[in-house]
């Protein structure tokens, strides 16, 4: 029976040291599951709203379609200032770059306008827009900002090259040991323009240094750059409101890194990297202020009187919008609530110790699960286990919500349960063979939508199909097959995975079904496993999404000199078998029926047509807003009906003929009238570029009437 123990307790030995190497290793993996604990821990317990002297001065999108779209004149951003200044605000932060001069100046303008000698003259008197900001800033509190540049890349050394190092305001003092190693580092930067920067009391980097995912959980206070420490918005903009000119950096210790910031009166705690730990609240309309508001006066003066004020802006067409654990938010609100937090001493911590504290709860966790693993009974071993990780979860909860702690409780509970299932396997064997064949089963299928159904309805893995109506996207590359023979395949296989990563992932944005991949090829389905009543609209949508990040693409590795060829999309809709299809051994999830070789039939067609998508009038009938123009009726070939078919109006419309003369002169050729030849001759003189014009003005010219068009190749 010893023996027998003993061979049990060696099925948890090996299991330890893995998990603490995983712990003391701080994977990627193990970060993102931390991560998503810290942030449940937000969305359950937000941070309380206190009536902090700091204001987000917004341009809003009613600012911009108030008062004009950005970038606004720089004379009203200095009204804008003027107006703090008067309301008599502490500092004023601007989260908006001033890297270029005013296009509006009038020396601009001059330069621009076909002006006569007087009025040249008259023009050039009017001051300069620059100069006026340039003159508010000097009499303000105003606070700049730079965006660093870390070089990585090509595309990062040349920005790096036309950049030069931002003019620094604050002077850094280190209390023990410097740490410039664990400062994240910036080569340069992409400054503002040099005499504003002259005139303004601070400046500092608008970077945001986000986690793997996106997501903005901590605010830099200082960065390193050129050799020196180098302040940010948040910490710039909090000197200047107290009138301090130094920053301090506390050592934590030999090559520890940072322990705290200090600025003015201000204690900050913050990670050995420099950056503080940001506690999110929920929306709050009392931190904003419209800018059009204030530019109207329509804010009382006693609403700004001694605050911080950051100028951003949250309108989404600006894309200065960030991910934090509460959802989107623009950037300037979690400089914002950085502020908040300092200004109310209300800090999160992650402190030095917690590393070692985990490690040692891992440990004993694991090794008490594994032993009432082997001496209970499953029940009891099952019901000890939960009370432990309920005793885990709720201690790191008590940590985080009282004491301001961010303990990560994950990673120890994670152990457990592995502890637990390697240790009782014995008395889940059937259940476990039984969940291994399910992820087995899930391996066959890519699409996120079709596991969530699997997961769900389990017995939908049975051999067989059902009629449904779905929408398919077919997609293809053009020339691939030559650039495998002019490149390095190497290069080749990974600029395709790159590209066929990206397609895939905006078909699972819309929820769609991979269907397969073939080569270069995509098929997409939707409205399967799960019935979708928007399926035509997501497809369409889909599609668009895919061209317009296909061309880009294309664009850009055309740039390096690479031939990469250009995409075909076809999108139709109809009633196909939809299911299993295979052996017992494997099966193949997809969908059977003629709308499926119809939508490949579309998307190989625009070659003959010139066009980059068609979309069968089937999808329309679900899109019934959507922007096209008639292709015509196609018979394709084998078909002995013809499809109506229609190409989107993308955003690269320029070099296609007005809309409105395309409709009409394409209703004149459907109704067979005499005149369409002469307007489609007109239309292909003025617009050379569009293919569906020249198409049918060589048809026309060669003797054929109407819309329908036999397609002779498939």
């Amino acid at each position: 029976m010893e023996k027998k123990a003993g061979l049990r307790w060696a099925w948890l030995l090996p299991l330890l040291p893995v998990l603490l190497g995983v712990l003391l290793l701080d994977s990627p993996g193990q970060r993102a599951l931390r991560n998503s604990q810290f942030d449940q821990f937000q969305r359950w317990h937000p941070r309380v709203y206190e009536a902090v002297p700091v204001r987000v001065l917004d341009v809003d999108e009613e600012s911009l379609a108030r008062l004009g779209q950005w970038p606004w004149p720089r004379t009203r951003v200095a009204e804008l200032l003027n107006k703090l200044g008067a309301a008599g605000v502490a500092a004023v932060g601007f989260d908006v770059l001033f890297a270029e001069p005013d296009r509006t100046s009038p020396k601009v303008a001059a330069e621009q306008w076909n002006l006569s000698g007087q009025q040249r003259a008259t023009v050039l008197a009017l001051p300069d827009h620059d100069a006026v900001l340039a003159n508010s800033l000097e009499q303000g509190d105003a606070v700049l900002c730079f965006a660093g540049l870390d070089g990585a890349g090509q595309v990062g050394a040349a920005r790096v090259a036309e950049s030069r190092m931002p003019l620094q305001k604050s002077r850094f003092v280190y209390l023990g040991e410097p740490q410039p190693r664990w400062l994240h580092h910036f080569d340069a930067a992409v400054s503002s323009l040099p005499a504003l920067e002259k005139a303004a009391k601070g400046n500092g980097a608008m970077n945001f240094v986000p986690d793997g995912d996106g997501v903005v959980r901590r605010v830099p206070l200082v960065f390193q750059m050129g050799g020196t420490p180098v302040g940010t918005l948040v910490s710039e903009t909090l000197r200047v409101a107290q009138g301090s000119n130094n920053v301090v950096l506390k050592s934590a210790g030999h090559d520890s890194g940072l322990a705290e910031v200090r600025v003015g009166d201000a204690v900050i705690p913050t990670t050995a990297q420099g950056e503080m730990w940001l506690h999110y609240t929920e929306p709050v309309k009392a931190r904003t202020v419209p800018a059009w508001k204030l530019l109207a006066g329509q804010v009382p003066a006693d609403q700004l009187a001694g605050h911080i004020v950051l100028l951003g802006s949250s309108a989404q067409g600006l894309v200065d919008l960030r991910f934090s654990p509460m959802g989107l938010m623009p950037g300037v609100e979690a400089h914002a609530q950085a502020l908040e937090q300092i200004l109310s001493k209300h800090f999160l911590e992650r402190p030095s110790w917690a590393r070692g504290l985990e490690s040692l709860v891992l440990t004993l966790c694991c090794l008490l699960v594994g032993l009432l693993a082997m001496r209970l009974r499953a029940l009891a071993a099952a019901c000890a286990t939960l009370v432990l990780l309920v005793g885990l979860l709720g201690g790191a909860w008590w940590a985080f919500v009282s004491q301001r702690l961010l303990l990560d409780a994950a990673t120890p509970a994670l152990g457990v349960l592995l502890s637990y299932m390697v240790c009782s396997l014995w008395q889940h064997f059937s259940s476990e063979r039984e969940q291994r064949w399910i992820k087995s089963a899930f391996s066959r299928y890519v699409s996120p939508n079709r596991v969530a159904h699997l997961v769900a309805h389990p017995g939908d893995m049975a051999l067989g199909g059902r009629r449904q109506t779905c929408s398919f996207v077919f997609t293809d590359l053009t020339g691939f097959t030559g650039l495998m023979e002019s490149i390095d395949p190497a290069l080749a296989v990974s600029l395709l995975n790159d590209y066929l990563d990206q397609m895939v992932a905006i078909a699972f944005r819309f929820d769609g079904t991979l269907d397969r991949i073939v080569g270069d090829a995509v098929a997409i389905m939707f409205s399967a496993p799960v019935p979708q009543v928007d399926h035509r609209e997501r497809a369409l949508a889909c599609a668009l999404e895919m061209d317009a990040f296909a061309n880009g693409f294309s664009s850009q590795v055309q740039r390096t000199g690479i031939a990469f060829g250009m995409t075909r999309i076809g999108v139709h809709c109809g009633e196909v078998i939809v299911g299993n299809f295979g052996g017992s051994t494997m099966f193949d999830y997809r969908a059977l029926g003629d709308p499926v070789n119809t939508a490949a039939r579309l998307e190989s067609v625009n070659k003959q047509l010139g066009t980059r998508i068609c979309v069968s009038e089937d999808i329309l009938r679900g899109n019934p807003d959507a922007l096209v123009r008639a292709v015509g009726r196609l018979l394709l070939k084998g078909k002995e009906q013809a499809l109506a078919v229609f190409e989107p109006v993308l955003e690269d419309a320029l070099v296609r003929a007005p809309l409105e003369e395309y409709r009409a002169a394409f209703d004149a050729m459907q109704l067979e009238l005499p005149e369409a030849a002469s307007r489609f001759a007109q239309l292909a003189q003025a617009w050379p570029q569009d293919p569906l014009v020249q198409l049918h003005h060589q048809r026309l010219s060669a003797g054929e009437r109407g819309d329908l068009m036999v397609m002779s190749e498939k």
